[in-house]
């Protein structure tokens, strides 16, 4: 029984070894991949461009007057909700372009060397997953760091180092679900054509899903509760409390409170700050419970999908 007992240990080593070493194989072969690295960015890019060439001014301009009152710092607020929104994109167009490395191992036949080797099928998917959650924080926290510096550029002011903390936890969870989701989606693919095609295609999207493009309160209400119910918008509105919180209060600074009381849950539903869906007020903690939620649901639905397809 001892002897048994310290074969199954082994082969669990063995076994997470092996899954780490995949985990790096992948990570290789997306950082080596330029145009992976490229197109998984795409849809930041995108959200970037149309806010400074297009819907920066105009987003400005529609909150720079409340009531008659002048708001001080617009810029700084809409700058913030505009980063605080890329970080949520970010999680979903970075982990697909990472599980594009299972599309690619599918087209070019190398998933079945892989069943012929002594790694286990979970080590393989596990190594998948570590590597697309690996390379969605280091985007996320690259796009973060960028964000950051182009708020103080633009004349805003950095995090406290609470909030530093917050949303790199956020981070962490919102890279989860999204991968999570990613993986599930990829799961269905097998040519290289059409995860291209649909990257495109999910990359453009994503703006719209999470109220980048249009803010939330400017949507007609079936579509708002769209938006509310798709799990990454909660990822958003959660960066958005964090990265809004010094802006509106810089902003509605020596505004009389009888207009600030009002004004401010009107902005902030309007950018989608709070989600309110019927009745129901989203709490922080709800939105949290969400993002979890989604991570180990779709996670055991791709897995399925995959074992379902090898058998």
């Amino acid at each position: 029984k001892r002897n048994y007992g310290r074969c199954l240990y082994c082969n669990n080593r063995k076994g997470d070894k092996r899954m780490i070493l995949f985990a790096k194989r992948n990570l290789k072969l997306f950082f080596r991949d330029k145009s992976s690295v490229f197109f998984s960015l795409l849809a930041v890019l995108i959200v970037i461009g149309l806010y400074a060439f297009f819907l920066g001014n105009q987003l400005v301009n529609s909150f720079d007057n409340v009531s008659g009152i002048k708001i001080e710092g617009t810029k700084f607020l809409m700058d913030s909700w505009l980063i605080a929104g890329i970080l949520a994109v970010t999680s979903i167009s970075t982990t697909l372009g990472a599980f594009g490395v299972i599309v690619d191992d599918k087209a070019k036949k190398i998933e079945k060397d892989f069943r012929c080797s002594p790694i286990s099928r979970s080590s393989i998917a596990g190594g998948y997953i570590i590597s697309a959650f690996v390379i969605g924080v280091i985007m996320s926290v690259i796009a973060f760091a960028v964000g950051e510096l182009y708020i103080v550029a633009s004349g805003g002011e950095i995090l406290p180092f609470v909030s530093i903390l917050k949303v790199l936890g956020m981070i962490l969870l919102t890279v989860l679900a999204g991968s999570s989701m990613m993986f599930f989606v990829v799961s269905f693919f097998s040519s290289t054509n059409a995860f291209a095609t649909a990257s495109t295609v999910i990359g453009t999207l994503i703006g719209f899903i999470t109220g980048i493009y249009i803010p939330v309160g400017s949507m007609p209400e079936s579509v708002a509760t769209v938006v509310k119910i798709f799990p990454i918008s909660h990822a958003a509105s959660i960066f958005r409390k964090i990265f809004m919180e010094v802006p509106f209060e810089r902003s509605f600074d020596g505004v009389p409170a009888m207009v600030s009381d009002v004004a401010i849950p009107s902005i902030r539903e309007e950018l989608g700050v709070d989600f309110t869906i019927g009745s129901w007020e989203v709490s922080t903690l709800a939105s949290i419970l969400i993002l979890i939620a989604t991570s180990i649901l779709f996670y055991v639905l791709g897995i399925a999908v995959i074992s379902r397809k090898k058998r």
